[in-house]
């Protein structure tokens, strides 16, 4: 690493995107992961549509039960 650098030409904000999107990483135990991986397989999908679907599933579950 230099000692100094020169940000002299320098453009704050050059990649600011105002409406970017984040997503977080989600890790998973291995043996979940190994579970789900094989369901994608099987349902020729990716691992992301099962994890979301299973995911709403559990959502819809809560709200089900909160609305009692």
């Amino acid at each position: 690493m230099k000692k100094e650098y020169d940000f002299s030409k320098g453009v704050r904000g050059k990649f600011y995107n105002e409406n970017a999107r984040f997503n977080i990483p989600v890790y998973l135990e291995p043996e979940v992961e190994s579970f789900i991986a094989k369901l994608a397989k099987e349902q020729k999908t990716n691992m992301s549509q099962i994890v979301n679907a299973l995911l709403f599933k559990d959502k819809e579950l809560i709200e089900m039960g909160s609305a009692r």
